[in-house]
């Protein structure tokens, strides 16, 4: 099926979410959609699935225009959307999540599930999709819960495959299947639009390249005539550093000790189950897991967010383990929050008052019980440009601010006042290339200034950057310290909970460290 989308514009008021753009997708291929945070790709895969409806242009399936009035419409015509958060249910079976809506029935209506099951492992073996029709999906590894999402969509004989940044939480090894998985299906005539921000894996798996900046498509490429640094700069508009450079760590003495930390949810169930951690002055220590391992949960309570059943949190002298978040705050813990837009900015206040959320009733920003707004507001435009932080004035809203900018303003927030840890969670989630390479680099600052830091992410590649020490999670536990150099390989099966720490690797050295590539 030749999918053609020929001047699709979509406003929102006065902003053009999307100007005039022309794409075109041929059977069995593989079209990556690149682009800034902001550019307006997921604007246009809403329109492309019926989500939304375009004030300009044209969709065209096989030469023939056609207008999805909704979703159902769009799957309907060939087109299967798997979004990043996926869409099933967790207590169903995968068969039934796989029909959910589209049931085949037998005799008095009733679902029939000997089909259901046929049909899934029919698609199973034809494209390499391995999942038991039976199995319940709250118990499968977000791998498997992902080819159930493809299922769905095939099943549906989706001719054109939506994937919208489908390896934000795999791991090396369950990236590696999903590429195999996308080749097969173009082999079988299938077209599929990518859409990522990492550029490594586009330059492994597409067929070509389209460019989006500002909502406007800025550039076509073929992935055999391009590198990242090219994309890098279509993608922002100007050259942008790729590679995390420091320095190798100089250690000083341990600044946070976690010992026995033990966490349970709402159920009672355990999600961090006898950690024992150490963070020195002058380090990164990277925790990588497949999110919903027990990362975020650990990592609240560090920043006295949560307190721990179990176990004792320390800070220095200070002891965080049943602390308030004021507490930790004054005791010299910087956070960068996971999300960044519910739990690190007030979105409906102005750049100047989020930048002061932390010390709004301390001098220089309060005297005598009442703030002093003009300090405030002279603070906000020093630190809109030691921050380079993207906006008209202090005075703009921060709602307002594209994802990389509010995430500059939380980053400024945080690391204007003395800092002895600095936990940074998820820091460049949904981040582009040109803020991405901002916010490593003041991580970095922040290290060689003595601070310990504490990095959370699920991004492997990110972990192996800047990681100086690599404690992997698996199902609430640290399974293993490593260095960088244990290789993205071995610290993706650890964070299936498959392969150990050898024993050189699980002591907790600081092997040397190497530039080392995040695209």
């Amino acid at each position: 099926m030749k999918l053609e989308l020929a001047g699709i514009t979509k406003r929102f008021g006065a902003l053009v979410a999307n100007d005039h753009i022309d794409l075109t997708v041929a059977p069995g291929e593989i079209h990556c959609l690149l682009g800034e945070n902001g550019a307006g790709k997921s604007t246009l895969m809403n329109v492309l699935f019926g989500l939304l409806h375009a004030d300009e242009g044209e969709i065209r399936i096989d030469d023939e225009p056609v207008r999805f009035a909704d979703p159902g419409d769009a799957v309907r015509r060939g087109i299967g959307m798997v979004h990043q958060h996926f869409m099933l249910v967790p207590v169903f079976s995968v068969a039934e999540n796989v029909v959910l809506g589209f049931e085949p029935t037998r005799g008095g209506g009733f679902l029939d599930h000997r089909k259901a099951r046929k049909d899934i492992r029919r698609l199973s073996q034809e494209f390499g999709l391995e999942v038991n029709p039976d199995a319940l999906v709250e118990h499968l590894p977000v791998g498997a819960q992902q080819r159930v999402e493809i299922l769905k969509a095939l099943i549906r004989d989706a001719k054109v495959l939506i994937l919208d940044e489908p390896t934000a939480v795999l791991t090396p090894q369950e990236i590696e299947a999903l590429f195999r998985i996308m080749r097969s299906l173009a082999l079988a005539g299938r077209s599929i639009l990518f859409i990522t921000h990492k550029l490594k894996e586009v330059l492994a798996v597409a067929d070509r390249i389209t460019v989006m900046r500002l909502g406007k498509v800025v550039g076509a490429a073929d992935p055999t005539a391009v590198d990242e640094a090219e994309l890098a700069a279509m993608m922002v508009g100007r050259s942008v550093e790729l590679v995390v450079r420091k320095e190798p760590p100089k250690p000083g003495p341990v600044v946070l000790e976690l010992r026995g930390v033990r966490i349970v949810d709402a159920r009672g169930v355990a999600v961090v189950d006898g950690v024992d951690l150490e963070v020195r002055a002058g380090e990164i220590v990277a925790l990588a897991g497949v999110q919903g391992n027990g990362q975020t949960e650990l990592s609240e309570a560090v920043c006295a967010l949560r307190n721990p059943e179990a176990g004792t949190i320390r800070l220095d002298s200070t002891d965080l383990t049943k602390a308030t978040p004021k507490a930790a705050l004054r005791a010299g813990v910087a956070n960068v929050p996971e999300d960044r837009q519910v739990d690190g900015l007030v979105l409906g206040m102005s750049i100047a008052d989020n930048l002061v959320l932390d010390l709004f009733d301390r001098e220089p920003f309060a005297r005598h019980g009442a703030r002093d707004l003009a300090r405030v507001a002279a603070d906000g435009e020093i630190k809109l440009a030691e921050f380079d932080i993207r906006a008209p004035s202090a005075r703009e809203t921060v709602g307002n601010l594209s994802g990389g900018n509010q995430q500059k303003v939380v980053v400024a927030r945080e690391l204007s006042r003395a800092v002895k840890l600095l936990v940074a969670s998820q820091p460049t989630r949904g981040l582009d290339v040109g803020s991405i390479e901002y916010v490593h680099r003041r991580i970095i600052e922040e290290r060689d200034r003595g601070a310990g830091v504490l990095l959370v992410s699920s991004e492997l590649d990110e972990v192996l950057a800047l990681g100086d020490r690599i404690a992997v999670m698996y199902r609430g536990r640290i399974v293993g310290i490593v260095g960088p150099s244990a290789g993205r390989d071995r610290i993706g099966l650890m964070m299936a909970g498959i392969a150990q720490p050898g024993p050189s690797e699980s002591d907790g050295d600081n092997p040397p460290v190497t530039n080392l590539d995040l695209t």
